[in-house]
């Protein structure tokens, strides 16, 4: 008998009996597992949920329940605010987040179709205040709905797509909402008469030539066959957990220590490519340090070691963090006035490094060379009283001088402050979630969906909150509605 193996598919032909028969098997229950659950049900197949816990989550479960939405005029939401959302808009600003590892065909599916969707997360339960809260926010505090959540404001993008605020956030007091809208996905599976199996971890795909016909699962320490008729889902999530593929794919991770996950092994990809897919963009990472908490501290400058500027500070957290992990030197120092410090969060775990009645001073105290960072501010602060940056074209009202001392330099180090990350890189999939093989032919059985492919959000430097829920919820659906068609 052959091996079961991550890396090979089973033969159907040695399957000497199958365990348990379904039209679908989704592996994993975070929301995309949920979301493809729901809509292979919906469309009338017969659905197992195959999840390694004991319980539903996943790095949805982690999240913060936002969702990024617009397009077609904009959501109820955003329209109350007085915000006119375009699908072209919304389109170009998701390839620009993209960058060159966007995914053209997703960006114009999601964008013309995610007014749709917003409709169907509120048919599945999925409550939404309605209005709209202004500021620099990572998370709402309270239970309110609409938020800038990317870098729409800022240049480059903001010259390209007409700005507008897209990330929802479900209605739910404080932070952490990811895990009532898994549990609202959960309830709706189960409604519709989705049999749940956890504690059941893949351990192999099943094929009959070049079709994926099913998976096996080790339950109780024993391996036992699943027969999939019409498809297998797999919605295992990224592989931030997995040291040995960082290590292989997406070294740089390694000067941050907070990675962000569940159980984000990386087996999804693993049985995809050993079912002949190809893996994309897996050197991708998004991380951030959220120095915008509290939110003036927006207003200041960044500087790597030299004391050199590296980005306009008003883009979104995790684009500037991403840039700043591209840095030399294994710090950055964010650079405030009296008028803008107010002392960090503790967790984020930032120091102060450097103090002084003069810029000059603050240099001299960071043991930079004479005229680096004095200069950087100079030059800064001259412009910023005109209103230009004519480096990196930081847009007012966030760009102000810094010329109210006593100054501070805040030391953002990779290694000891907090710079959560998790992987973007994954299988390729089509823009219905089909697994595609090395010359883009989809493997016929297998969809996926989630962190465990390349998806909406593809390139670090773009990243944009909500991006990844958006993803994984709709094309989720787009998987379970595939795999349920056979």
């Amino acid at each position: 008998m052959s091996e079961v193996s991550l890396h090979k598919p089973f033969p159907a032909s040695q399957v000497p009996a199958w365990d348990m028969e379904t039209d679908v098997a989704v592996i994993g229950f975070g929301a995309a597992g949920a979301c493809a659950a729901i809509e292979a049900a919906s469309a009338g197949a017969k659905v197992m949920l195959f999840e390694r816990n004991s319980g539903s989550g996943g790095a949805s479960g982690l999240s913060g329940g936002e969702i990024y939405i617009g397009g077609n005029g904009g959501t109820d939401a955003q329209r109350a605010a007085g915000f006119e959302d375009s699908t072209e808009a919304f389109a170009t600003y998701l390839k620009m987040a993209g960058g060159p590892c966007a995914d053209e065909a997703k960006c114009d599916h999601y964008a013309a179709e995610s007014l749709n969707h917003f409709a169907w997360l509120k048919a599945q339960g999925v409550p939404y205040r309605g209005n709209y809260l202004p500021g620099k926010h990572i998370e709402p505090t309270d239970d309110s709905t609409l938020i800038w959540s990317g870098s729409e404001a800022a240049a480059p993008f903001c010259h390209q797509a007409k700005p507008a605020p897209r990330g929802h956030v479900i209605q739910h007091m404080g932070w952490g909402g990811g895990r009532p809208l898994v549990d609202i996905l959960e309830a709706k599976a189960r409604a519709l008469g989705v049999e749940v199996v956890v504690d059941a971890r893949a351990v192999a795909l099943v094929a009959d030539g070049d079709r994926i016909v099913g998976i096996v699962v080790r339950i109780d320490n024993q391996n036992r066959f699943v027969k999939a008729a019409n498809g297998v889902v797999l919605a295992t999530g990224g592989f931030v957990m997995n040291e040995e593929m960082r290590r292989k794919y997406c070294p740089e991770t390694f000067k941050l220590t907070t990675p962000i996950g569940d159980k984000d092994d990386g087996v999804g990809i693993m049985l995809g490519l050993g079912a002949g897919g190809e893996a994309i963009h897996m050197e991708q990472f998004f991380t951030t340090c959220p120095w915008t908490m509290p939110e003036i501290h927006a207003k200041g400058v960044f500087v790597n070691a030299a004391g050199q500027r590296f980005i306009n500070e008003d883009c979104y957290h995790g684009r500037v963090s991403r840039c700043a992990v591209d840095q030399h030197g294994g710090r950055v120092y964010l650079l405030l006035d009296n008028a803008h410090f107010i002392q960090p969060m503790d967790f984020a775990q930032m120091t102060i490094a450097g103090t002084g009645d003069s810029w000059e001073e603050v240099e001299a105290e960071l043991g930079m060379a004479a005229g680096t960072l004095s200069a950087t501010m100079a030059f800064y602060n001259a412009h910023a009283h005109e209103g230009r940056d004519p480096l990196f074209d930081k847009q007012v009202p966030i760009l102000t001088p810094l010329d109210q001392g006593p100054f501070i330099a805040l030391e953002l180090n990779f290694q000891t402050s907090y710079f959560s990350f998790f992987t973007l890189g994954g299988l390729k999939t089509s823009a219905h979630a089909e697994v595609l093989d090395r010359t883009g032919v989809p493997i016929p059985g297998l969809f996926a969906a989630g962190r465990c492919t390349s998806g909406l959000p593809a390139w670090g430097h773009g990243y944009s909150s909500g991006m990844s829920l958006a993803d994984c919820t709709f094309f989720g659906r787009q998987a379970g509605k595939g795999a349920a068609q056979g």
